[in-house]
């Protein structure tokens, strides 16, 4: 090893002795940072939040992931920032004019920004306000289906086929929330024009009692789903509407139940479910 060599590898081994173990000792506080807020997030959220102002555990348990999920990202991001300039620093590179490169380089992209400066505030106020959380079902845009993930930035929800769409919180300017704090099961069913409406009446409440009371479905029922009113007289049928009320997201469950349990009850009470007969006349020329 020539004298030249030898000098490099004595400043190397002198740098790694005074930077590189710090660099690494800083490293691990920040991965030991990450896990210790982590957690104190967690706990602070789970006990700030107040289990009376919603219907159940479940809700509450959306609420505070959400939250701490949007929470434990802003820290990953403060923390491992402030990890770059540290590690910047000491290999010698000087953050300062980063830091005035970075102001002037904002401004000029400023104007640009400001769709991003409007998710943040939106999602701010979608937090805040408990508009959605992570695994409700919502309709964005014309697109519905289950939050899987969400930042102060993008939503991201799942649809039933599978399909995800990203949505920035800006573009949000209506979002309907079908699973906050309970669901409704609301079914139209057509009947024959000859059926007595009392005891089709009693009949479909019998069921929806008899429903709230199973004990594989019963506990997802709040409110039993009972006969509402007459919808309307259609060609075929009278429409009559049956409303009830779930525990969120249980709505197509409940919903599915009741129509088997419907028919095979209206079966034995000899209530027509009609459907449409279409008479066709043939004309024979002569």
């Amino acid at each position: 090893m020539n004298e030249h060599t030898y000098t490099i590898a004595q400043n190397v081994l002198s740098w790694t002795k005074v930077h590189g173990i710090k660099i690494i000792v800083v490293f691990f506080l920040a991965l030991l940072t990450v896990r210790i807020a982590g957690k104190l997030i967690t706990r602070l959220v789970r006990k700030v939040i107040s289990r009376d102002s919603f219907i159940s555990e479940e809700e509450e348990k959306k609420r505070e992931d959400t939250i701490i999920n949007i929470l434990n990202k802003l820290t990953h991001i403060l923390v491992w920032f402030g990890f770059l300039f540290f590690f910047l620093q000491e290999v010698g590179i000087p953050i300062a004019p980063l830091l005035t490169g970075a102001g002037i380089i904002g401004m000029a992209v400023g104007f640009g920004a400001q769709s991003l400066v409007r998710d943040f505030i939106t999602g701010l106020f979608i937090v805040t306000e408990n508009q959605f959380r992570i695994g409700d079902v919502v309709c964005i845009g014309g697109h519905c289906g289950v939050v899987e993930d969400m930042t102060l930035r993008i939503t991201k929800i799942r649809e039933l086929d599978g399909t995800i769409h990203f949505i920035p919180n800006s573009e949000i300017r209506i979002a309907s929330n079908k699973s906050k704090d309970f669901s409704k099961v609301d079914i139209t069913i057509g009947v024959g024009y000859g059926t007595d409406i009392d005891h089709l009446e009693q009949v479909i409440n019998r069921v929806g009692d008899k429903l709230k009371e199973h004990p594989e479905f019963g506990m997802f029922i709040i409110e039993a789903p009972h006969f509402l009113h007459i919808e309307d007289f259609a060609d075929s049928a009278i429409n009559v509407r049956i409303l009830g009320t779930v525990y969120p997201k249980k709505q197509y469950l409940i919903a599915g139940e009741l129509k088997r349990q419907l028919k095979d009850a209206f079966e034995k009470e000899g209530i027509e479910i009609p459907y449409p007969i279409r008479t066709v006349f043939l004309h024979k020329e002569k």
